[in-house]
């Protein structure tokens, strides 16, 4: 379980194919915490860490991970959202975050506000998901409040702070972002449309 509250930014040092899966090593700052097993999100992914070397790290990202996410579209000196597991009796300063990635989502339109910048993004409505006004979503495993909600479509607006120590500094108009609707609107929505 995570929060969406990102700790630090990772770069993808190397990429390796095994049949379906791909290898990816990320340089990061908590390396040296870190343990073979544990569970860290990328991008909010939820990835096992399977060898540590240095202050590198390598997780494997199976097909139907790669299905889902955007994972599969990372290259070397990419950077990544990165958060460690939560610890119980923690703060929860985001919201609860599976890093179980729903569906990806294309950035269609940026603006800056003054003191601000707004991002909008469109989703496939296929999979049922839903976004509310006010509600919480995880972007790239970032936990933020939608501020505007339309159908396939919503909007948040992003503080400079998150700019800056998030990937969301480099995210341009036509990338595809990684989402996790909130796990309470899932459950009511499954109920709801069974």
């Amino acid at each position: 379980m995570f929060t969406g509250i990102i700790e630090t930014l990772g770069t993808i040092t190397n990429i390796t194919k095994e049949q379906a899966n791909i290898h990816l090593t990320v340089k990061s700052n908590f390396t040296n915490e870190l343990k073979v097993d544990q569970s860290v999100a990328h991008n909010g992914v939820c990835l096992t860490v399977v060898h540590i070397e240095d202050n590198q790290y390598t997780v494997t990202a199976i097909k139907e991970t790669l299905n889902k996410t955007n994972i599969g579209n990372l290259k070397v000196s990419d950077s990544v959202n990165l958060e460690r597991g939560m610890k119980l009796g923690d703060r929860l300063d985001g919201h609860l975050v599976q890093g179980h990635v729903d569906q990806t989502a294309t950035c269609t339109n940026i603006t800056k506000e003054e003191g601000s910048t707004v991002f909008t993004f469109k989703y496939d409505e296929t999979n049922n998901n839903v976004t509310i006004e006010k509600g919480s979503i995880t972007v790239n495993g970032v936990s933020l409040t939608v501020v505007n909600s339309k159908k396939n479509e919503f909007s948040v607006a992003i503080i400079p702070y998150t700019t800056e120590n998030t990937t969301f500094k480099y995210i341009k108009q036509g990338d595809f972002v990684n989402l996790e609707f909130d796990v309470i609107g899932k459950y009511v929505s499954r109920l709801t449309n069974s």
